[in-house]
């Protein structure tokens, strides 16, 4: 009886638990989600992409020191998120980190938008006929770096969590509805809401900065972050809120400090190893890693020996793991070299705001005779190149291809990626020919000692280059960013996600540096990049962005073809257990009932 009153009690918990699932999760609560991130890229967007004009026409900085600014703050702003990533999967949870976020990214965007509209926080503008401009104070300097760390400290909460936050409440739900596969569209639906978001931002927002003021033109933006604290906060109820499993780096950790503590000892059969489905409960809600052969030394780390366990009859943590802790490691080490593929595409494309949009001033932007494109309004065609891609790719290619490949999406995460980084290197080759052809124009029109006249070339030569770009991305970004919350470990995936932002901390980071040696070597024997872009090499820099981008893709294939996807196992009822392999095409595997494979 009291077996079966306390199975009564199982159920009944189950039941419980069944019925919160279908009240929370779910396509209702994407407005909610994608509002939030919307108004989130429409504020970041909003002053990062005519940061340079700011930078040099408002706050007169040199061309390289203001170009290094936006690397620097985009090196740190796609840092934090490793620590926001920790912070969520660890203790806080990813509706609060992404709410502290939140706020805090708000803090910076209303500092950002006073130091532009106070006379006192910005250099005055320069005289009609000066030379020289006053430049920006130490003290203004200051102001304007302590914005930026604010909203660097609020991406961190941000980034790493929102897509994670909302790709759990479609698989989850789906886990709830036995035989429904996980929408894995969800990472196309987000990239198109946050490409929407850039498109409104690079139109609307840019042109009141150019026209207006740069009060108003930063007030927009922060404005917009209010209402997406406000939209993301107001969904509360409607989610499916994970609890943190742990600090997945003491876990790391301990699994790393039992292997090196039996370093010297056999690895047995692999069926010999420590397995403890009651201690993994609250990290493997989803499903269990299963054993690989690969990175065998950590293996050791679940190997039974004496005094690994404790009085209490609970395992030492840092003397002996389960397999799955084990493999939550492996499958951390063998995503790294994947990502790390991401560092050389963000530094190649890190000049789009700044060398890119320099170029598109010295253009003529007249579309009519009373409107200018403000050369920032550029990178629309990047962001409606990436949305009609995206859109086109998930309603029509994916249908195509599955037909070809018998995959439900049609093409695997890291083949999509692939084709990113192919597409991306045409993009700057394409930039490289563009930029000769504009420095020509300018010798054989006399204005090569004239950095600020207009020549006789149309803006939209640079139209290539910036669409090129937006169609890898839509490849590159989406694919990459599936992978890692495939291929990641359940408790981990917001810190999967935050290594996805780290490429791009890194990645832009690597572009200061790039920038800094190629100025400081190139200035005996012409200099590159100068401030007046006439009399530079630029287009001598955008081929050697595409020779590394070249060495980058034939490392990416070799990772690939290296790559060993996670197995996982499932329950679906009593007797029934999916292997998921982790191919990238959601939940395919094969089912094992009654001890054979079927």
């Amino acid at each position: 009886m009291a077996a079966e009153d306390g199975g009564g009690e199982k159920q009944g918990a189950g039941a419980a638990a069944a019925r919160k699932a279908k009240r929370q999760g779910g396509f209702r609560t994407m407005p909610f989600i994608l509002a939030n991130d919307f108004c989130d890229r429409l504020a970041s967007v909003g002053f990062t992409s005519n940061l340079i004009t700011y930078l040099t026409l408002q706050m007169h900085l040199p061309l390289v020191q203001a170009s290094n600014i936006i690397t620097n703050y985009n090196g740190t702003a796609n840092l934090t998120p490793l620590v926001g990533g920790l912070v969520a999967d660890s203790f806080a949870g990813r509706f609060w980190t992404i709410t502290f976020g939140s706020v805090v990214y708000q803090i910076g965007m209303v500092c950002l938008t006073l130091s532009a509209a106070l006379p006192s926080l910005h250099p005055p503008p320069c005289a009609k006929h000066a030379a020289d401009c006053q430049r920006a104070s130490s003290y203004q300097i200051a102001v304007l770096y302590m914005s930026l760390l604010c909203t660097s400290i609020g991406t961190g909460g941000t980034r790493p969590c929102t897509m994670a936050f909302g790709a759990d409440q479609l698989e989850l739900n789906a886990h709830g509805r036995r035989g429904a596969r996980p929408k894995w569209s969800f990472f196309n639906l987000y990239f198109f809401a946050v490409e929407l978001a850039k498109l409104t931002a690079v139109t609307a927002v840019v042109y009141i900065q150019e026209n207006v003021g740069w009060g108003w033109g930063l007030g927009v933006p922060t404005i917009a972050m209010l209402a997406a604290v406000i939209a993301f906060v107001s969904g509360y109820s409607l989610y499916v809120r994970m609890p943190p499993g742990g600090s997945p780096m003491v876990r790391l950790a301990q699994v790393a400090a039992a292997a090196f503590k039996k370093r010297k000892a056999a690895v047995p059969d692999a069926s010999l190893l420590y397995q403890d489905k009651e201690l993994d409960a609250g990290i493997s809600t989803t499903g269990r890693l299963l054993h690989t052969d690969q990175l065998k030394f950590f293996d050791k780390a679940a190997i039974v020996t004496d005094g690994d366990v404790l009085p209490s009859g609970q395992p030492n943590p840092w003397r002996l793991s389960t397999v799955h802790r084990v493999e939550e490691l492996k499958s951390i080490i063998r995503i790294l070299p994947i990502c790390a593929a991401g560092i050389i595409l963000v530094t190649s494309s890190s000049h789009n705001h700044s060398f890119a949009i320099q170029q598109a001033r010295t253009l003529n932007r007249d579309l009519t005779p009373h409107f200018r494109i403000p050369p920032a309004s550029m990178l629309i065609f990047t962001n409606l190149a990436m949305l009609l891609t995206l859109a086109f790719y998930d309603r029509v290619l994916v249908r195509v291809l599955r037909r070809l490949t018998g995959r439900p999406n049609g093409i695997t995460h890291l083949q999509r990626t692939g084709v990113g980084l192919t597409i991306a290197m045409l993009s700057n080759a394409v930039a490289a020919v563009v930029e000769r052809r504009r420095r020509s124009v300018a010798a054989a029109s006399g204005l090569l000692d004239a950095p600020k006249a207009t020549l006789p070339m149309s803006v939209f030569w640079l139209v290539p280059q910036f669409t090129i770009h937006g169609i890898a991305n839509a490849f590159m970004d989406v694919g990459r960013m599936e992978f890692l919350y495939d291929q990641a470990p359940e408790s981990m995936r917001s810190t999967a996600a935050a290594l996805y932002w780290l490429t791009f901390s890194i990645g832009s980071y690597l572009g200061t540096l790039l920038v800094t040696i190629v100025h400081a070597k190139t200035q005996r024997s012409g200099q590159w990049l100068p401030d007046n872009l006439n009399r530079g090499k630029l287009d001598n820099y955008y081929w050697l962005v595409v020779a590394l981008e070249v060495v980058n893709l034939v490392y990416f294939f070799v990772c690939v073809k290296y790559y060993t996807f996670k197995p996982l196992e499932t329950v679906g009822g009593e007797e029934e257990v999916e292997l998921y392999h982790g191919n990238g095409n959601g939940a395919n595997g094969a089912k094992k009932q009654g001890g054979s494979f079927k």
